[in-house]
This record gives structure tokens, sequence and C-alpha cells, in this order.
């Protein structure tokens, strides 16, 4: 399967974003295998179907302040059982290679297909070590009734 960043070598930041839009769906659905559930949110969505929930948005205000505090992103993760369910969170930093479609300064012909694919973005304005979102990872915890 290709990938964003070598869709990105292959046909620069355009055909990146293009390769993001069809694969992120794909590589969550090819991780998520019952009764396991893999996704990615962040509190400035590109795409609308990764808006955290309140559990979500929580951890990653909380991953906010650590990483304000000093603490590194690339070691934040939080997982905990809510209602039933195994619930993970790690944090993804800001990296050089997200700036081309993250950052402070996208290109105009790039933020044109960003948004026409993306009407409702608000994942811009990154700069690099900044906490850029989370993978997120959930599991029912089967009962001894079960």
């Amino acid at each position: 399967m290709v990938t964003v960043k070598a869709a990105m070598q292959a046909g620069g930041p355009v055909n990146a974003v293009e390769a993001c839009q069809l694969l992120a769906p794909q590589i969550a659905d090819q991780h998520s295998q019952t009764p396991w559930v893999v996704g990615r949110t962040a509190l400035k969505v590109r795409n609308p179907d990764n808006v955290p929930d309140a559990w979500e948005k929580q951890v990653l205000e909380d991953f906010a302040k650590r990483a304000a505090a000093g603490e590194a992103l690339s070691g934040l993760a939080h997982s905990e059982i809510v209602k039933g369910e195994f619930r993970m969170m790690k944090a993804i930093p800001t990296s050089e290679a997200c700036l081309g479609c993250h950052g402070k300064e996208i290109k105009p012909e790039l933020a044109a297909v960003i948004d026409q694919r993306y009407p409702q973005d608000k994942a811009r304005g990154f700069a690099p070590g900044e906490l850029r979102g989370a993978f997120t990872l959930r599991r029912i915890i089967e009962t001894a009734n079960d």
C-alpha cells in the first residue's frame, strides 16, 4: 500500500492530500480487527469524521497541558476503562513532514485542494513539535456473563 510520504515524494503535496484522504480510512479499517477499533482524532480536525468525543477531548486537552509543562509528546499516552470499554490514546506530535499541509504557510494551490476536499478544515497553523492529535484504540470489555 502506498503511504502519504511516498505519495508526497511521487507527486508533491497535492498528491499527498489525495492519498491521505483515501488511505487514512483504509489504514484504520485494516488495523481495526474485531473487537478492536483504531482511529485518530484531534482538537483541530481536518475531517469532521474525526471530531473527538468528550473523553477523547479531555485526554487531548490533558496532553496539551502536559506538553506545555515540558513533557515530550512522543511519550504521551493514556488508557483506561470507560463505560465497559478499554480506551487508549497516543499523542501525535507535529513533524516537519506535516507542515506542508498542516503548518502556518500552506501554498495557495495546496490550500485550494484542501479547502475543496475538506471545507470545514481546522487542522492548520501547527508548528514543529506541537500536539497534532492522537491515535485512538478501543475495545468493548467482555464480561463473565458474555
